[in-house]
């Protein structure tokens, strides 16, 4: 049977005439076969899902209350483009009030994004061309260094490792490669290590930035989800603003995974070329989600209630896992624990890697987590199951506990 002329058409970043030929499943398509695997196989058996990445409870009311109010206002209803000052403005302030950042121009540098992977998708075009180096830390979200690919770059990886504190050698890089460096990616509270930025980090990716003339997008999705410390912004340090942008979400902070709504926030000049993408991508967020966003910033103390609920569950499972020999330890950030992974069970199965280890406790146990093998072998547990209150959060805790007894993991 001939080739359909369509399979010809396909551009080569998507793999030419070979896409849709790959039959090789993505990790979390790993993960989604394994968990209905695991529901067939054991029917009436509760799967305890401890790999999601986003938040289980609905926005703060007050923001449900406001999308309502302002969904019925006929003057709501059209394009917004780049956005309503009403949410710059709210998400200026919202970094000083927060985060310290102070005199921020809400007009020139602030927009707002229709989520933060709408922004990392997007900024790749104002700033990658063909043979760039885009320098981005690994384990992380993929998206920036995707587009970057797409466009003709060369992504290289700062691996994240324990025996760096989970930051990026930048020392590590050799000359050659920082010369041809246009961007750096980062992301703390670092998904999945659980790791946050401290001042001095911050300041040594500016001085790299400034050294090495490149600039900088700072991943802040989990920026307010901190425990036993202030929220810390990038563009708090001296220099950053020369260098580089923050991108902000509410999906995390305010439950408000669904809505899409988030800013890009620093350099004027980076603000200005994003806002000239977006122009050509999109046709703004809806203003209705755009105010109801701008009555959730204008209220950070709703975050509160949402962190101690993580500080929470993340304890009962720091309690359990180290119960059953894990080595586990509350992250600085984020809603997720970062765990070294199993290599085996005394007397009885291997893990080659930490994917197998995880297929394992779907599998057998129907328990899901996320592995990650890329910088060593370890298990992303989050901490966003669904519980709907504290009695029912040390239920599933004792329930962990229970199918996980008498097993001797080895590390």
């Amino acid at each position: 049977m001939p080739e359909p002329f369509m399979q010809q058409l396909f551009a080569g970043r998507l793999g030419g005439r070979n896409f849709g030929k790959d039959t090789t499943p993505y990790k979390f398509e790993k993960i989604k076969r394994a968990k209905r695997a695991a529901v067939l196989e054991h029917p009436g058996v509760e799967l305890i899902d401890l790999g999601v990445g986003e938040p289980d409870e609905m926005a703060p009311e007050p923001v449900v209350k406001t999308l309502v109010e302002e969904a019925r206002k006929p003057e709501n209803r059209g394009y917004t483009d780049n956005g309503i000052g009403e949410f710059r403005l709210a998400a200026a302030r919202y970094l000083e009030e927060v985060f310290g950042v102070r005199g921020l121009d809400p007009d020139t540098q602030v927009n707002h994004s229709i989520g933060s992977k709408s922004a990392l998708a997007l900024l790749p075009s104002a700033l990658v061309d063909p043979g760039d180096v885009v320098l981005m830390t690994v384990p992380g979200y993929p998206v920036f260094g995707t587009h970057s690919a797409w466009y003709g770059a060369e992504v290289v990886s700062l691996p994240l490792r324990p025996e760096n504190g989970f930051f990026p050698d930048l020392d590590s890089i050799d000359r050659a490669t920082a010369e041809r460096a246009k961007v750096l990616v980062i992301n703390y509270p670092n998904n999945p290590t659980g790791k946050a930025a401290d001042r001095d980090f911050f300041s040594r990716v500016v001085e790299f930035a400034l050294r090495n003339r490149v600039a900088v997008i700072q991943d802040a999705a989990y920026g307010a989800l901190v425990y036993g410390r202030e929220p810390l912004s990038f563009l708090s340090v001296d220099g950053a603003l020369e260098v580089g942008v923050e991108l902000h979400s509410l999906s995390k902070s305010f439950n408000m995974t669904g809505w899409r709504i988030g800013f890009v926030a620093g350099n004027e000049l980076l603000v200005k070329a994003f806002a000239e993408v977006k122009d050509h991508s999109d046709s703004g967020q809806f203003a209705a989600i755009q105010k109801a966003a701008a009555a959730g910033l204008a209220s950070p103390g709703l975050t509160g209630a949402i962190r101690d609920k993580y500080a929470r569950k993340l304890g009962l499972l720091i309690e359990v896992f180290n119960e059953l020999g894990f080595s586990a330890r509350m992250p600085e950030g984020t809603f997720y624990l970062y765990l070294p992974a199993p290599r085996s069970i005394a007397g009885g199965e291997r893990f080659e890697t930490a994917e197998a280890c995880s297929q394992y406790l779907i599998r057998r146990h129907l328990i899901s987590t996320v592995p990650e093998d890329s910088c060593g072998r370890f298990l992303r547990l989050s901490a966003t199951f669904i519980a709907g209150s504290p009695g029912e959060e040390q239920r599933i805790a004792s329930e962990i506990r229970q199918r996980l007894a008498g097993i001797e993991f080895e590390f």
